[in-house]
């Protein structure tokens, strides 16, 4: 049996669907044929840079369609693909580009002056996005001999909850697999990919078109007005986007609705997102904006893929929910911390060059640490109620931050609320709701606070701490409560 090589994917592809168009971005395209035969070319140029098998390339470059032929030719030549954070700075870029010892680096014009700083730092080749290949490039395709199914095809970067970098290497097999459509392709459009280039999320949708031989839209910014553009130009059927992004596409929509100029979005047939909380209020206005697609949520990370997934069906029954187990994955929660661990062909290999990293992620059997604790209903489905690291350990319980939120956030008093474990010689933390009060309101008592939750919280998850606080320090991309943070600022009092 042949093994499961990304390279194969075009290959395929240009075979069956020959003219169909592969990717654009803007006003260009490239067709399968074109793609399969550049990815060749990018291939030999690799090469005559030094690349070879095994070896990692990484690129720096926000959005551009030549980075899709530079995928291509390094699946081709069984080199990795390592895409870095086209936001960084200098010195930031050059830890992170360092972390993955490249035999090259490959950036787009406009990281071309810092690009040379950084290749000089690390000693290795600057290629240019866009430049590596012309008419007199060879364009045969290239084989790589000892390639498998399990040697890295990407490495993508994620800084996790410490702030460091490290590289996540995903095999050939893997990613396959994570794309693969099934047996039999299903007819489907054109995917609009909010995502940038460096996000492994971009790669994993692109693969996923590429795979069904159908197109992928890229754009250059996540833009409400470019999505829907795009979603229009091609009568897009498919659209992912995170769920900051799906509320500027609505409300994007409903201003063009109100400005007597309606989007046509009724093309779509699926309608996903994921990667944060996604509220039932958003679901039900994505629903209600565009009633010819499917929802779907999913749950997962650049290590494990995607874990569960909540269907169409069930967003109103089943609210806070991330859903029932996905294909190709096991879970199980951890009985002493609650933690959801997952297993399967779909998981990464490890964290490049970071052994403690890797054996830290895994437990000793060998299942993967999401650091998420979840609780699991007698119907199969999935809820996230916190962070393992944000638990709270109070008289040998222990206790989720979020669910205590959860059972807060509809008292009337409150605009705002977090929820910490602060230190306690007696319970060693006791559980801490910090509170922000909304304009004209009382400021509810401790006794008030529990008395709310009482009806849905064991006692030991009750609040025996409130603090009155003017804000809660969140980050500023996905709102999530800055805990280190907050119990620094009360201890400090």
């Amino acid at each position: 049996m042949r093994d499961l090589l990304i390279g194969e994917v075009f290959r395929a592809a240009a075979c069956a669907q020959p003219a169909t168009i592969a990717v654009s971005l803007g006003d260009r395209a490239i067709t399968y044929a074109e793609l399969d035969r550049l990815g060749s070319q990018h291939a030999h140029a690799l090469i005559a840079a030094g690349v070879g098998l095994r070896d990692r390339v990484v690129m720096w470059s926000f959005n551009d369609i030549d980075a899709v032929p530079l995928f291509v030719g390094l699946a081709k030549i069984g080199a990795a693909f390592a895409p870095a954070n086209a936001l960084l700075g200098v010195d930031e870029a050059t830890e992170m580009i360092g972390l993955a010892r490249p035999a090259a680096l490959v950036v787009d014009d406009a990281h071309r002056v810092d690009g040379e700083i950084i290749a000089a730092r690390l000693g290795v080749p600057l290629l240019h996005l866009g430049a590596m290949v012309d008419a007199s490039t060879p364009a045969d395709d290239v084989d790589a001999p000892g390639l498998t199914e399990r040697d890295t095809h990407a490495l993508f970067f994620t800084s996790g909850s410490t702030g460091k970098s490290k590289g996540v290497v995903i095999s050939h097999r893997a990613n396959y697999l994570r794309t693969h459509p099934g047996s039999q392709f299903e007819p489907r459009g054109t995917t609009v990919c909010m995502y940038p280039l460096f996000h492994m999320g971009a790669w994993t949708i692109a693969l996923q078109a590429f795979q069904t031989q159908t197109t992928i839209a890229l754009i250059t910014q996540a833009d409400a007005t470019l999505i829907c553009d795009e979603v229009e130009r091609w009568g897009a059927t498919h659209l992912n986007a995170i769920p900051a992004v799906w509320q500027r596409v609505l409300n994007h929509v409903a201003d063009r609705e109100a400005a007597g100029a309606p989007r046509d979005l009724s093309s779509l047939r699926i309608a996903d997102s994921g990667t944060s909380a996604t509220t039932l209020s958003l679901l039900d206005g994505i629903r209600r904006a565009i009633p010819t697609a499917a929802r779907r949520v999913f749950y997962g990370s650049t290590e494990a893929g995607a874990v569960t997934l909540l269907r169409d069906a069930d967003m109103e029954r089943k609210p806070g929910s991330c859903g029932t187990v996905q294909h190709s994955c096991t879970i199980r929660i951890d009985p002493v911390t609650g933690e959801m661990q997952s297993n399967g062909p779909l998981l990464f290999d490890g964290y490049f060059d970071n052994p403690e990293a890797t054996a830290e992620a895994f437990t000793a059997d060998g299942w993967f640490r999401t650091g998420d604790v979840a609780a699991l209903d007698d119907e199969g489905f999935y809820s996230i109620v916190g962070r393992v690291k944000d638990v709270i350990r109070t008289g040998g319980e222990s206790v989720a931050p979020a669910e205590v939120e959860a059972a807060l956030v509809d008292h009337p008093a409150l605009a705002d609320v977090a929820v910490v474990g602060m230190p306690d010689a007696e319970w060693g933390e006791v559980v801490c709701a910090a509170i922000v009060v909304r304009d004209g309101a009382e400021v509810p008592t401790l006794e008030a606070i529990q008395a709310h939750v009482e009806q849905r919280l064991a006692k030991f998850k009750r609040p025996r701490r409130v603090e009155l606080v003017d804000k809660i320090p969140r980050t500023p991309a996905t709102n999530q409560v800055q805990r280190r943070l907050l119990v620094e600022h009360l201890a400090s009092r």
